[in-house]
This record gives C-alpha cells, structure tokens and sequence, in this order.
C-alpha cells in the first residue's frame, strides 16, 4: 500500500471504518437485511456482499497487523501509566522507591586533563571516541564501555566522559573499571594531579521511556528516553509501512545524540561539584595548619617566620583563583553549551544538578571562609611588614649612633693631638712661634743700629 493511500485511509470517516472493521459475515447480513428492507433481489444483495469483499480482501492482511501493533502498543503506554517512575505528594516530586536505579559517579584527580593527551590514552585502551558525533570532542571526551554483563548492570553500555577540568565521569560502569581509567591510564596527561586526594561523588539516575525530557528529582536524576514524538507513534498505528520507514531514518540516531548531551550536561553539572569538594578539602587542611595563629596572636608569642607566612600567603592565593579564575566554578553556564540547540534544555539540566547538589551556596560559603583566611593573611603580612619597617629602623639608628661615635673619636683624636707636645702639629706650631720670634727681634735689632750710623 502507497503512503497516500494509507494517509487516506487514516483520515477516513470513524464510520466508515467501523463498518471496514467488521467481519465478512456480519457486513453480508446486514447489506442482506437492508436490501429486504428495501424489496430488492437477493442475488443484488448478494453481488453488493462479492463486491464488499473484493474491497475488503486486499487490505486485510496490513489492517490485522496494524490493530496487533496497536493492541501491543497501547498494553505497553497503559503499563507504563500504572506504573509512574515520578510520583507527586501535594508539591512533593519523589522517585518511586521501588524503581530500579544506575549510579553516575564523578572523580576528580587532577587540576587539569590535557585533552589531546587524554584521547590518545583512551584510543590506545580499543575505546571508540565520540560514538554519537556530538561534535564536542575538543571540550569533552565521549567513550562508551562494552556490553558485557560482568562490566554493566543490566545489559547497558556504560559512559564515560573526561573533562578538562580533571574531572571523569561515569554513568553505569564498574569502579574497578573507573578507577583503572583515573589511576593508570589517565595520570600521564594530568597537570596537578592529587591521586592523594581523590574526590567521588555518585548520584542515582534512572530512564523514563514515558517522557522526551529529562530532569533532576530529588537526588535521582531521570533521563527521558521516549524514542518518537507522539505524532510518529499516531502514524505508525495509522500506517506501518511509513513506521518502518521512519525507523530507517536517522531520528534514533539522533535520538541517542541528545541523550549523550543530556547526560553531558548533568555530567558536567556533577564534574563541578566534584571539583568544588576538591577546593573544599585544600581549604580545610590550610585552615588546620593555621587554626592556631589567632590564639599564638592573642599570647603576644609571635614565632612565625617570613618564609611561613609567604607560604601560607601563596596557597591561599592559588585555592582562591582556582575557584573564582581558573576554572568555570562560578560560571552560570560551560562554554560547550552554548552553541546547542536551545529546545534540548542543557542549560536547565546544568543548574538542575548545581540546585541538587547546592553548589551555588557552597561556591558562597567557601568564599567566606577564603576571605576570613584572607583575613589572617592580611594580619600575617602585615605583621611581617611591621616587621621589616622595625628592622630598618633599628638598622637606620644603628648607623646614626655608629656615625655619631666616629665623630666624637675624630675630635677627640684631634684635641688629643693637639695637647701633646710631642705631636706634629705642636712642633710646627713651635716652629712658626719661633720663626715669628726671632723675625721680630731681627727687626728690632735693625731699628736700634740705624742712628749710630
């Protein structure tokens, strides 16, 4: 059967159908009792009847197949509304306890991936890059796991994105697996890397077939993995060989596509909030390490060194710009999200996760804690500052007094010299007084012999 032909028979009156639908004896009868009604032959009624089944005889098989399809379909939605994944309790949206949940789970272990680096190691390992060709392998690195069951709960292909950020994420796969990724394969091409350090974050997520969209209830994330919009689902009820037409178009493909985004939004969501426990735990060892300066303050004992407070000044520094200037803790949205398609609603999944996990308020809370250990910074430096303007001070009134006593020294070398006999300039100042003597009784001697002359 032609499309046109199957569209005009989906938008055939209801009566018409109804009266297609009913069996060959019973459309027999009732043409039989009309035309009796109406006092006309019975071999007319029965040539209508041939003719009936002529017209019905072709396009039986199709129709059967068509209503078992329907039948199936319907049983299946039907199932699926007595069983809601999402149930509701006045305002209250909760996750039915008794659905079964896979576990997402972030690791962070670096302060940096490089990503070419990255996707060599991974390549290296038989992983497939980018299987869906989202086209965002620059900014994020796509793998899947194999389809083992010993690798995956219930036959599920696991996924794993990396982050630049240092970040791996995992939705449904082993943490034997995981972690082999993180501390064997991936540390050659980290910056940073705090294997020491490492901080997990797992959240619940589950699919819901009944519904296009996905969402974050709860702790439980819930992925929409409806295949088709409803108007498919109509027309292949309608029609089946359009049905099998459409399924050989690339909408599945493209259906899984915006899945692999779903999920690279409320990973990149997750990947922030590992991090961010990342800057929580460095935060928390530098306020162990200076828990004490106030009281040492107070106690007037001040034995901190300039190398100390330099230190304690530095690493401060670098927790504060990693989360406000080096990384995208406080952006309202990642890069990588701004050129998709605004009806997948990756932003919204983005913040949904962030309000899960109350990233915005702990981003607020560890600035305040920086900027109380700022504070004792602040009050370090400017001790040390104090410090060294003391020591120039004391350097400056020592060459004042060193300054002072060569001065005194030289005149008292002076005077000394000057009082003793024996010294040169007694002796030449003796000499002049003699020379000035004997000049003066020279001419006095002149001025007496002139009148004898």
């Amino acid at each position: 059967m032609t499309p046109r032909a199957c569209l005009a028979r989906a938008l055939r009156p209801p009566t018409a159908a109804r009266r297609l639908a009913q069996p060959l004896g019973s459309r027999a009868q009732c043409f039989s009792t009309t035309t009796t009604a109406r006092n006309k032959p019975a071999d007319a009624a029965t040539s209508d009847a041939n003719n009936i089944n002529q017209k019905v005889a072709a396009p039986k098989p199709p129709r059967k197949n068509a209503s078992k399809t329907s039948s199936l379909r319907s049983i299946a939605v039907e199932a699926q509304r007595s069983r809601t994944l999402v149930k509701s309790r006045g305002r209250q949206r909760f996750v039915d306890p008794d659905a079964q949940t896979k576990t997402v789970t972030a690791y962070c272990a670096a302060e940096t991936y490089d990503i070419a680096a990255a996707a060599r190691l991974v390549i290296a390992q038989g992983y497939d890059l980018d299987p869906f060709n989202t086209g965002l392998y620059p900014q994020v690195i796509h793998v899947q796991t194999s389809e083992n069951p010993s690798q995956a709960s219930d036959f599920q292909q696991g996924d794993i994105f990396i982050f630049p950020s240092g970040t791996v994420v995992a939705w449904n796969v082993r943490e034997r697996e995981a972690l082999r990724l993180v501390n064997q394969i991936l540390p050659s091409s980290a910056e940073g890397s705090h294997l020491d350090m490492l901080e997990t974050e797992d959240l619940e997520y589950l699919e819901d077939p009944s519904q296009e969209s996905s969402e974050v209830v709860g702790d439980t994330i819930v992925l929409g993995t409806k295949p088709a919009p409803a108007s498919l689902s109509e027309l292949d009820s309608a029609c089946p060989s359009l049905s099998e037409n459409a399924s050989s178009s690339p909408s599945t493909h493209s259906h899984e596509t915006d899945t692999t985004l779903a999920k690279i939004a409320f990973s990149s969501g997750l990947a922030r909030s590992t991090k961010l426990a990342v800057l929580e735990t460095l935060l928390s060892t530098y306020q162990s390490t200076t828990r004490s300066i106030p009281s040492t303050l107070a106690s007037r004992n001040q034995p901190f060194t300039r190398s100390f407070i330099l230190r304690k000044t530095g690493e401060l520094l670098s927790i504060r710009a990693q989360l406000n200037l080096y990384s995208e803790l406080t952006d309202s949205m990642p890069d990588i999200f701004w050129d998709a398609r605004h009806e997948l609603g990756l932003a919204a999944y983005y913040d949904q996760v962030g309000r899960a996990l109350d990233v915005g308020v702990r981003i607020k809370v560890l600035n305040e804690k920086i900027g109380f250990a700022q504070d004792i910074a602040s009050v370090l430096r400017e001790q040390l500052s104090e410090k060294h303007g003391l020591r120039l001070e004391w350097a400056i009134i020592a060459l004042i007094a060193v300054e002072v006593v060569l001065e005194v020294y030289r005149h008292w070398v002076e005077r000394r010299e000057r009082d003793d006999p024996a010294s040169t300039e007694m002796l030449v100042r003796r000499y002049v007084e003699d020379l000035v003597q004997e000049k003066r009784s020279r001419g006095g001697q002149v001025v007496h012999d002139e009148p004898k002359g």
